[in-house]
């Protein structure tokens, strides 16, 4: 099964933009300010990493997502409790596209579900790579619940314009390994980019969910009282080709030492989906002066899976 289309138009999307930028003054003035934050680039082995300085992304990175302040705040991705002025476009009836206040990308929006269910990706990878169909200038990304999800109590999705992170131009020249293939799709492990990552390229949306699914069902759980294992995922469809990728970044931390460091030791960083992409987000300025690439390395290695491990997950996908 091919990617129903119709759902939604660039267009519809880019409009979308244009009205709430002009009715919205919160988001008008985020986006304005994103074409005066500082970047630097730095490299990390053969991975490219941009550093993104946005005092904007506090609101995420620092946000406090234990089950006591989630059950004790109102839930700002549920329409009765988001501001008048921001509007939506419906996507099958069950998601809505929505343009995101507090950017990375100069094009950034959020997909929540309609109904407020927890923060699952399993049965919903092929929700991700149909809108990845229609929103073919997008790259659309998960953070798992435990992965820089800041509303780990409702179902979303994120989305940024292809061009920004670096992870997608990256793994065009890393050593890709491929480990299992089934009828229209393929799983590899990605090699050589300072994090460890598995790259599923498919033609087909049930071919995508099928390998996904298998995936999905052999990663290890952080805990027993955890609900999903830790992950993030990238989703984007090649522009020429109705190939869809499907990257995903198995974790076993939430939150890196630093973030809990005292004095100059402190970094308050949450690597979430768009850090696994490329792009380092720091809300301080301080952190932003003063990141080198080796704490780069030394945040992923802490956060990400080992490769050791990730092999004895190949070996389980094929007993």
């Amino acid at each position: 099964m091919t990617a129903n289309t119709g759902k939604v138009r660039m267009e519809e999307v880019d409009a979308l933009f244009a009205r709430q930028l002009e009715a919205w003054d919160v988001a008008k003035n985020n986006y304005a300010a994103l074409a005066n934050v500082k970047v630097k680039e730095l490299v990390v082995g053969n991975a490219h990493f941009k550093i993104q300085f946005n005092p904007a992304r506090i609101v995420s990175s620092a946000a406090k997502v234990d089950a006591k302040s989630i059950k004790e705040r109102k839930c700002f991705l549920c329409e009765s409790n988001r501001p008048a002025v921001q509007e939506g476009i419906d996507w099958g009836g069950r998601y809505e596209i929505l343009v995101n206040p507090f950017p990375i990308f100069p094009r950034h929006l959020t997909i929540p579900c309609k109904e407020h269910t927890p923060q699952r990706i399993s049965d919903r990878i092929g929700d991700m790579m149909a809108i990845a169909h229609d929103l073919n200038g997008y790259i659309l990304f998960y953070n798992g619940p435990k992965c820089g999800a800041s509303a780990p109590d409702h179902m979303h999705f994120q989305a940024g314009n292809k061009g920004f992170m670096t992870f997608d131009k990256d793994i065009e020249v890393a050593g890709l390994e491929n480990v299992v293939t089934v009828d229209k799709a393929c799983l590899s492990v990605v090699k050589g980019l300072s994090r460890m990552a598995f790259l599923i390229k498919a033609s087909d949306i049930n071919a995508g969910e099928e390998l996904f699914k298998r995936l999905y069902d052999v990663l290890p759980l952080a805990t027993d009282d955890d609900a999903e294992p830790m992950l993030n995922i990238l989703c984007w469809q090649d522009n020429e080709a109705e190939v869809w990728n499907i990257a995903v970044f198995p974790r076993v931390k939430h939150r890196p030492s630093c973030y809990f460091k005292e004095g100059d030791a402190n970094m308050l960083i949450t690597p979430a989906s768009v850090d696994m992409g490329g792009v380092f987000i720091t809300p301080l300025e301080k952190d932003f002066v003063k990141i080198t690439s080796d704490d780069v390395a030394m945040i992923l290695d802490e956060v990400c899976m080992t490769q050791e491990t990730a092999y004895e997950i190949v070996k389980k996908l094929n007993k």
